[in-house]
């Protein structure tokens, strides 16, 4: 056999090329970068090293690091080599374009979510339009006034459960027991039948352990892509051994492609009697068949269960949070319902709630601190050069703001940090349009398709609990409901957002 002899010669070449290359790449982004000319630490220039540090390491923590940059460099700072971060809301909407402009998403963004084939991860500005074309419809504000039975249905069961609570004395988890909501009315319209997490699971919610341990992962998939791939790959059983919670998502991932293989191989049924499903629009005849996969089918179905679930729970839970602790709100809020709810029971439609001024302005402030997506969610104009201030950003630069530092701009909101819905009072009274600075859903061609749902959800839901029901806060502080950690969604110090009550009565009238 052959005597193997390592040749430290050539490892020494290798190791001096290596660090040529990051000696060269460094000067490069540093000097001579499209983007060398953007304010910001030298060291997030040059390399991923502070982004990783406070998002991975400290665990979402770059944000605060980011808004440390801001008071330091001004309102345009690079945050890494590729990418900027302007915090002026003024210019949100040159970010986040209409369909005037050009936009995609950065590359980065598609394995944050293990969804590559989503309309919600597609990069290319033309063929995001082409996947979402054929969802508007059903996410149209007409689609969803047809979809307010089931809301209402689902928020019937959901007020059952809090009676059954006050009876035996229990403390509810809040964002649980909304999740359980959110997910029946997405299941139930999006799938044609509800997953049921209302009459089998209540108060306790395993899809949303799931998608917490996934947006978790959310900076490691940033780092780390190939994880991605890994973990949809994983068999349901063998995540069953290895995390339990973890293994809900793959279960759900089986159980909606077994839907999108029967969609596809049945031929589609057009009857009045049997209402489209998600499925059965993204087969649209317009479509070419690369768009008609069981993959994309699956992913899409994915990606819709858990935007449509889980930040509308959290808003929910931030709205009992507040109400409880704010009685002149509270009281203030259920004199108003009395008007279209002359029965804690009542069933307003949501068009009725809406022209309650005060209900909206609670959900408007209640949106604001909420936040939405805590994510950094970069847009790119990939043949035109944008102007901000006496900066130039290059065509297909990274563009982001963040829709924290948008609701909590102590210009337009003063003192953002306080529950406040009479600040939407004062300024529709004012004739100031307050609204257009609530980014929670985004904006331009690619803002939430599920805004008018999660409005018809708010309204419906927030109505009818404070109507009927009083709470007390139990084992929950302002620490457990404020922004410390971005994963994907704001988490507390110490975890997830958590809003536990106790119902101390039924409203009988």
């Amino acid at each position: 056999m052959a005597e193997f002899t390592f040749n430290w010669n050539l490892a020494l070449v290798g190791l001096y090329g290596l660090l040529g290359w990051l000696v060269t790449r460094t000067i490069y982004r540093l000097y001579f970068h499209p983007l060398h000319k953007i304010p910001g630490p030298r060291l997030a220039a040059a390399t991923h090293i502070v982004e990783f540090y406070y998002d991975v390491v400290k665990g979402g923590k770059y944000i605060w690091e980011i808004e440390r940059m801001h008071a330091k460099y001004g309102p345009i700072v690079r945050i890494n080599p590729r990418q900027i971060h302007i915090n002026d809301p003024e210019f949100y909407e040159q970010i986040y374009a209409g369909s005037k402009s050009t936009r995609d998403k950065d590359t980065s963004y598609p394995p944050r979510l293990s969804a590559s084939l989503s309309v919600i991860s597609t990069i290319p500005h033309n063929h995001h339009r082409l996947r979402r074309s054929v969802m508007n419809r059903f996410f149209s504000k007409q689609s969803v006034v047809n979809l307010e039975p089931i809301i209402q249905d689902k928020t019937d069961k959901l007020a059952d459960h809090f009676e059954a609570a006050h009876q035996r004395g229990t403390v509810l988890k809040m964002e649980y027991a909304f999740s359980a909501l959110t997910a029946d009315v997405i299941t139930h319209y999006c799938y044609g039948t509800s997953y049921r997490y209302l009459e089998d699971q209540f108060p306790e919610n395993d899809l949303r352990d799931a998608f917490g341990g996934l947006f978790l992962l959310n900076h490691i998939l940033y780092f780390f892509p190939p994880v991605s791939k890994f973990l949809n790959n994983v068999p349901p059983k063998v995540m069953q051994f290895i995390d339990p919670k973890s293994s809900v998502m793959a279960f759900v991932r089986g159980r909606l492609y077994k839907q999108s293989v029967e969609t596809l191989q049945q031929p589609k049924v057009t009857s009045n009697k049997q209402r489209e499903t998600i499925f059965d629009a993204l087969l649209d005849p317009s479509l070419p068949p690369s768009e008609k996969t069981v993959e994309r089918l699956t992913e899409e179905g994915f990606i819709l269960l858990g935007a449509g679930s889980e930040t509308t729970a959290n808003t929910m839970a931030l709205a009992a949070y507040h109400l409880t602790k704010n009685k002149l709100v509270l009281e203030k809020l259920r004199a108003e319902l009395k008007q279209v709810m002359p029965s804690p029971k009542s069933s307003p439609c949501w068009s009725d709630l809406e022209q309650l001024p005060y209900l909206t302005a609670v959900i408007n402030e209640t949106l604001r601190l909420a936040i939405g997506g805590s994510w950094r969610l970069p847009r790119v104009s990939p043949n035109e050069a944008l102007v901000y201030e006496n900066y130039v950003i290059p065509a297909g630069t990274p563009m982001i703001t963040a829709s924290y530092f948008v609701h909590m701009n102590p210009i337009i909101f003063p003192n953002p940090e306080k529950f406040d819905p009479d600040r939407w009072i004062r300024a529709h009274e004012s004739g100031e349009r307050l609204s257009r600075f609530i980014v929670s859903f985004s904006k331009g061609t690619r803002q939430c398709i599920g805004i008018n749902m999660a409005y018809a959800e708010l309204y419906l839901v927030i109505a009818r609990i404070v109507r009927q029901f009083d709470l007390e806060l139990c084992e929950t502080t302002e620490e457990n409901v404020r922004f410390a950690r971005d994963y994907v969604v704001p988490h507390a110090e110490n975890g997830p957002w958590s809003v536990k009550a106790r119902i101390i009565k039924v409203i009988e009238e």
